[in-house]
């Protein structure tokens, strides 16, 4: 509670003024003893009174309101990705460790898996034949969906597969590539691709090649 100094100068004559002086045990005989320095009560609380409000006292300044701190969204920044540069440009570009998403992570899985040592032109193909399933309606809806469909890619292990070094430049390469097809900034020579295997097998397959790019022959 505060109290103004006004009330509290009146509280301190009220008090002054009701106050009385030990009794002093003595000789009956001696009379009281009358001393100069005595004041009287009331008059101090009429001086204070009078001065009460010519006090100044002092007032602490008042801080300034600041602005409110606002947080900067430093994710919302998106890198300006020209398509029209080549695949090699593109892919320097979008290297990163972290594909963003749990579907970008299994279309970056199959790339690295079936391809990480192809030619980015390679690479690029098995990820396109991924997404074209995907769109197809002949299977899984979902590039993870794509992936884990049984019997159809070797390095799965019911809904895993191996450990990948992330921090290694073929996985960052493979994030790349599958951001660029994700985002369709390239297109693939394998075009409409929904089937690959590698030159060294001969599985007879009843298929129409469509192009063959390093080490992988592509069908539809």
């Amino acid at each position: 509670m505060v109290v103004s100094l006004r009330s509290a100068l009146l509280i301190c004559a009220a008090m002054s003024a009701s106050s009385v002086a030990p009794a002093q045990v003595g000789p009956a005989s001696a009379p009281p003893v009358q001393t100069a320095s005595a004041v009287n009560p009331s008059a101090i609380a009429q001086e204070l009174l009078r001065n009460a409000d010519n006090i100044a006292i002092p007032v602490e300044p008042q801080a300034e309101p600041q602005p409110e701190a606002t947080d900067t969204d430093e994710d919302s920044a998106t890198l300006d990705i020209d398509a029209s540069q080549d695949l090699p440009t593109l892919v320097a570009q979008l290297r990163s460790s972290d594909p963003g998403s749990r579907q970008l992570e299994c279309l970056a899985a199959g790339i690295y898996f079936e391809s990480k040592s192809e030619p980015l032109a390679g690479q690029l193909a098995v990820g396109h034949v991924i997404a074209n399933r995907a769109e197809s309606g002949r299977f899984a809806s979902t590039y993870c969906g794509v992936l884990f469909q049984r019997g159809q890619f070797s390095f799965v292990r019911g809904k895993s597969w191996p450990h990948i070094a992330k921090d290694g430049r073929q996985w960052k390469t493979a994030v790349a590539i599958a951001k660029i097809v994700d985002q369709d900034l390239k297109p693939s020579a394998a075009a409409n691709a929904l089937y690959f295997h590698a030159r060294r097998v001969h599985p007879g397959w009843r298929l129409k090649q469509v192009a063959a790019i390093g080490n992988h022959i592509f069908f539809r």
